[in-house]
């Protein structure tokens, strides 16, 4: 593994320092007093298990400690898509969070993905989470909306009612376009203006609503960090903010600074070469029938830079068809990644 202990001029053992301004009018230091930056990556890690299906605590410890001493990696979200959240029971959930919190020995913060349907479920699992040493929540949209949509201020009053219940600092999470529980802009706006809501996770996925709404964002809520999720569409999606927010961190986080770096900069040439450079390794990824096969194509990733021994994965994820492998790790060669 190449490893590097920098960590760039954002943070020093987790509290705020003095930060420089980005060319292109993207947020200028750490947000409101929450005690860290993200300007920078911020990967989503895979959850390891042992081969017989429990969480893989030693596998944890190796993951973590490697990607905070990573240039430019500035947080860790757990318990998102990438790292099967779901799929945990509440004390599974807990403990993962607090072997993160050691792991990264408080050189970068930890960020829980907050699931939980119902808003009182949410606070309180959003509240466990503080208490188990995150510094922040993504909080997701009840998943009922996926298929039925929301009914107009529920969004908001699900970020005022679960920050309430915790006084966990909050990011909002948008999803794709094509689901009913994507945020229409009114909506992304009042929840960036409540209380306790400091950045946005933007994952719509229709390049049409992300050229329209982001400047708007940008122009109505400063100070908010503005976060890229769009791991197949990075090369659109990085020149108007702060930083990335994805699974693909976890296994390209040097490459993926580096072109964050190039967008701040308005280096457009540089960037398409990084996003040409990653391209095979994006397609045996993220291009894949499934979305979630994600998942477990980074568990491969992370056995190629050998950092986890094999892939397991809790069902409904089933393992990868046979070759699939081979196809991650030859693309990882070709990235100069391994």
């Amino acid at each position: 593994m190449t490893l590097s202990n920098g960590h760039g001029n954002g943070t020093a053992n987790g509290h705020s320092v003095t930060v420089s301004s980005s060319p292109n009018g993207n947020v200028q230091g750490p947000h409101q007093g929450i005690g860290f930056d993200l300007r920078g990556i911020t990967p989503a890690p895979v959850t390891p298990f042992t081969p017989d299906g429990k969480v893989d605590f030693d596998a944890i410890q190796r993951l973590g400690s490697w990607l905070a001493s990573v240039e430019g990696v500035k947080g860790l979200l757990v318990l998102g898509h990438a790292g099967e959240g779901t799929a945990l029971t509440s004390d599974e959930k807990v403990e993962l969070i607090k072997a993160f919190v050691r792991a990264v020995d408080d050189k970068i913060p930890i960020i829980a993905g907050i699931t939980g349907e119902g808003n009182y479920i949410a606070g309180l699992e959003a509240k466990a989470a503080k208490e188990a040493g995150a510094k922040a929540g993504l909080l997701y949209p009840n998943h009922g909306w996926l298929r039925f949509g929301y009914q107009k201020g529920a969004p908001q009053l699900r970020y005022s009612e679960v920050y309430a219940a915790s006084q966990l600092p909050l990011i909002l999470f948008q999803y794709p376009a094509s689901t009913k529980a994507s945020y229409d802009l009114e909506t992304q706006l009042d929840i960036l203006g409540q209380e306790g809501v400091f950045a946005i996770k933007n994952g719509v996925r229709s390049m049409v609503r992300w050229d329209v709404d982001i400047p708007v964002i940008k122009k109505q809520r400063p100070g908010k960090y503005i976060l890229t999720c769009e791991d197949e569409y990075l090369l659109h999606s990085s020149f108007m903010v702060d930083g990335m927010l994805v699974g693909y961190g976890t296994i390209a986080p040097e490459l993926l600074y580096e072109m964050l770096q190039a967008c701040n900069a308005n280096d457009y040439v540089r960037a398409r070469e990084i996003n040409a450079q990653l391209l095979p390794l994006t397609k045996v990824v993220y291009h894949r029938p499934s979305h979630m096969e994600g998942t477990i194509a980074l568990k491969h990733g992370l056995i190629s830079r050998g950092v986890l021994e094999h892939a397991t994965v809790r069902t409904p994820l089933l393992p990868l068809p046979a070759g699939a492998h081979d196809e991650i790790h030859q693309a990882m060669k070709l990235a100069g990644i391994i």
